[in-house]
């Protein structure tokens, strides 16, 4: 039997576990040209929250009853297909299931040389490439600016400040609490982290801005956005990438800084990494390298069993998870 975690509801606000429900049902019997996988892990990500609304966006809503989408890894473990044989590792948009199936046409075909089979949803998958692609081909750090990035211990956020150091920037990451700061300037190499729990947020990021914020990586969004827009420099880069304080709000909260932009004339991009299949070999060649060469770290917050999964997903929208939120589905 194959275990599924469907929308039951459309949430009001804050998601709740009552807007998921498990159904089982048979495995499905296989296709010329088709082969089954056993998922391994299941990658919980922000932009899901957004599909469980009935508005028109990049992509269709989600119906009541409809499987929960994610990207997952997993392994072949029946095929009728040559090109995928049983033991193959993918990596696929299999969603909160056990099992799924996939052809060569919709999965990517690991190499374990490259990184942990887990890697391949995060550092060295969509989140990795995301962040290879907001920051390098949109911003365009040069060396020497500053760089912002929000929800900094995040999964995008990490990689992020990793990679614009490599590019010799000064990064001033955003986080909530303590811990993740530390995490952040500690083990990711951050110039700075400031939290926006703190009182004095706004006078922290301001000392940790001399110069003004060339270049802002967008997670977030709310009062953090409109702080950060109170200390951006002329002729800045925003890479809007997420908007994750405003997903369960019952009331969108703005941008109230609009004004900033306009003054100091910032180019902002907006930008959904699925738009931009193309460009992932050439992500997923340099992030590889960097991780072999230790120049990336990353860390994953693992949640054991896809009953789990709504819990873990809360949690995530919560900013309660600490680095990539992935799902042990066995």
């Amino acid at each position: 039997m194959n275990t599924q975690i469907r929308m039951k509801r459309h949430p009001k606000g804050m998601v709740t576990p009552e807007d998921f429900e498990i159904t089982k049902s048979d495995l499905p019997e296989l296709k010329e040209g088709e082969a089954l996988v056993r998922n391994q892990y299941l990658s919980l990500d922000p932009y899901m929250r957004p599909r469980m609304d009935p508005i028109r966006s990049y992509a269709e809503p989600l119906k009541p009853g409809e499987l929960m989408p994610g990207g997952t890894v997993g392994e072949v473990i029946e095929s009728r297909e040559p090109a995928l044989p049983k033991g193959t590792l993918v990596a696929a948009g299999l969603g909160w299931q056990h099992y799924g199936v996939i052809n060569k046409t919709t999965a990517r075909v690991l190499d374990p040389a490259m990184g942990s089979t887990s890697a391949a949803l995060g550092v060295l998958g969509m989140t990795g490439v995301t962040a290879h692609y907001g920051l390098l081909e949109l911003a365009k750090p040069k060396a020497g600016e500053t760089v912002v990035v929000t929800a900094a211990s995040g999964a995008v956020g990490g990689v992020v400040g990793q990679i614009a150091k490599l590019k010799g920037c000064r990064v001033v990451g955003i986080a909530g609490g303590a811990e993740k700061c530390r995490y952040v300037v500690e083990e990711l190499g951050f110039d700075v982290c400031v939290d926006y729990r703190a009182p004095d947020f706004e006078e922290q990021l301001a000392a940790a801005t001399p110069n003004y914020v060339d270049v802002l990586f967008e997670n977030v969004g709310g009062p953090i956005l409109d702080a950060v827009l109170q200390r951006i420099a002329d002729h800045a880069r925003i890479a809007l990438c997420g908007n994750v304080s405003q997903y369960n709000a019952k009331e969108p909260y703005g941008v109230k800084g609009l004004r900033q932009l306009l003054m100091h004339r910032v180019t902002v991009y907006a930008f959904v990494i699925a738009d931009h299949r193309e460009y992932w070999p050439k992500a997923l060649g340099e992030l590889s390298v960097w991780l072999k060469e230790g120049k990336i770290k990353f860390k994953e917050d693992v949640a054991d069993d896809l009953l789990n999964a709504p819990d873990a997903f809360i949690r995530m929208l919560t900013g309660k998870n600490f680095g990539k939120q992935l799902v042990k589905v066995g």
